[in-house]
């Protein structure tokens, strides 16, 4: 048994500006999982936000299982620096690693869970896989769907959710939290088996 804690970034752009935005639902998601362990974050040595602390997971792992949640306070374009860091420092093995991030090609509030696989044009992505020098880390994708009309992608994930989409924002930021802990409680194969047929709201 791994006595490793369990690695869970999100991903998003640090400052006031940026904290509304669809790109940033990995911050999100990490404040909801940093309420559930009962911690605030405070400032790593390697460039990013960081709680320690324990959550009680559903399966196996149980009550207790020691997790390390993390806010790269490096832009999105260069997020992997900071999650290579934070790996080294925690001693953390690749299939500990869980990246939370917003995903264009799900439809909005879906939540999605898989092992390696490319970028998909995710910047974020890309510099993680290149720091870390391996793709097969674990991600929870949270959709935030297509831009309307001919919107550059890159302008859409920058903007903040629409008021239609706030009404229910937290509550699928509270799923994906859910889907991180039943990653970690009972493995990626139940967890997706749960979560890839619940319906978005």
């Amino acid at each position: 048994m791994s006595t490793a804690p369990w690695l869970i970034v999100g991903l998003g752009n640090p400052g006031p500006a940026y904290a509304g935005n669809r790109h940033n639902v990995g911050f999100m998601v990490a404040d909801a999982l940093a309420g559930r362990v009962g911690g605030r974050f405070k400032s790593h040595k390697t460039r990013a936000e960081v709680v320690e602390g324990r959550l009680d997971v559903p399966g196996p792992s149980g009550a207790g299982t020691r997790v390390v949640l993390a806010k790269p306070r490096s832009f999105m374009n260069v997020s992997g620096g900071p999650v290579a860091g934070l790996r080294d420092f925690y001693k953390v093995p690749l299939d500990r690693i869980i990246v939370v991030h917003d995903e264009l090609d799900i439809p909005y509030g879906s939540i999605r869970l898989k092992r390696g696989g490319g970028d998909n044009g995710h910047n974020g992505l890309r510099s993680v896989t290149k720091s870390l020098g391996d793709r097969d880390y674990l991600r929870i994708r949270f959709g935030v769907g297509r831009p309307p009309g001919r919107m550059d992608p890159a302008d859409f994930v920058l903007r903040d959710f629409s008021a239609t989409e706030r009404k229910d924002l937290d509550v699928h930021v509270e799923r994906a939290a859910d889907a991180v802990e039943a990653l970690i409680g009972a493995g990626l194969a139940d967890a997706q088996n749960a979560f890839h047929g619940a319906q978005s709201l």
